[in-house]
């Protein structure tokens, strides 16, 4: 009797810590017991896709610039005919986002980097010349192996007017709605508002946004500018520049004798008449991708 009593009291016992133990347990429906195998507060488990051939090109397609896209820069030194040596790096700053395809961007404040290829110095028999060649840009925490050449290129002081209001504003006047003027002309009515010509208010061109704005390049036969190229018609992040901005602006005696389109690929010779040739730090520029190295 006794015995029997005792064996019931331990089946008891043993029923009750077999019940508290399966208490502590996460229930699920599927007869598994982990939290990691059904947390039905994550949501569906994704899909991991399997590895095919195409991964490496579909990757190097997310990090190659379309031929014919436009890189607002501003520069970051200063470079001249007397002190700059071959091989000097030059850097850039991209002024504005550049949008290349819906959701991928080149963000602003990305990096362009250059190099000087040749220094002529000014002498009774030679003019000043600098030649230079932008082939990386640095965004995406990557460097990107590119070819450009010049579209335009404006000194520290027009940039600064472009972004300044050529009339103040008034008691109620928002700072950032009013008109301003883009290197070359065309007129930005305001952040958000529309980018026309200068000489037709009617004739839109594109759209203010932050931090520049996205205009459909024009040609400028006057100054041998090319319209859009290489198929490429999507708006351009132009900055503070004017659709069909072309050559030198505020920087006297500088010419451009090759936008890097033509000879070596790539690279941008200046030249000047006076004794020292000198491109200043915070003068700004509108490259132009030629096509991908790689």
């Amino acid at each position: 009797m006794f015995t029997h009593v005792l064996r019931q009291i331990v089946w008891m016992i043993i029923g009750t810590l077999s019940c508290a133990y399966s208490l502590t347990q996460p229930f699920n429906f599927y007869g598994g017991n982990t939290e990691e195998e059904y947390d039905l507060t994550a949501g569906p488990v994704p899909s991991v896709p399997p590895k095919t051939g195409d991964e490496k090109s579909t990757a190097k397609n997310i990090y190659t610039i379309p031929a014919g896209t436009i890189l607002p820069v501003r520069l970051n030194s200063t470079f001249s005919s007397t002190k700059s040596k071959p091989g000097q790096v030059i850097t850039g700053r991209i002024m504005q986002d550049v949008p290349l395809s819906p959701g991928i961007r080149i963000k602003e404040g990305s990096k362009v980097v250059s190099h000087i290829v040749e220094v002529t110095r000014a002498s009774t028999k030679k003019t000043a010349r600098i030649s230079l060649q932008f082939d990386r840009l640095i965004c995406w925490h990557r460097t990107i192996s590119i070819v450009t050449n010049l579209r335009a290129i404006a000194g520290f002081m027009r940039i600064n007017e472009a972004q300044t209001p050529p009339i103040g504003p008034g008691e109620s006047d928002v700072y950032r709605w009013l008109t301003t003027v883009q290197v070359g002309g065309d007129i930005v009515y305001g952040d958000g508002g529309p980018v026309t010509t200068a000489n037709d208010p009617n004739d839109v061109v594109g759209k203010a946004v932050n931090g520049g704005v996205l205009s459909e390049l024009r040609a400028n036969e006057a100054g041998k500018c090319r319209g859009a190229t290489d198929g490429n018609e999507a708006p351009q992040a132009l900055w503070v520049f004017s659709s069909d901005a072309c050559g030198t602006y505020g920087l006297e005696h500088i010419s451009i004798i090759s936008a890097g389109r033509s000879g070596i690929a790539g690279v941008i010779v200046f030249s000047s008449e006076m004794q020292n040739l000198k491109i200043p730090g915070g003068a700004g520029m509108l490259l132009r991708i030629n096509k991908n190295r790689d």
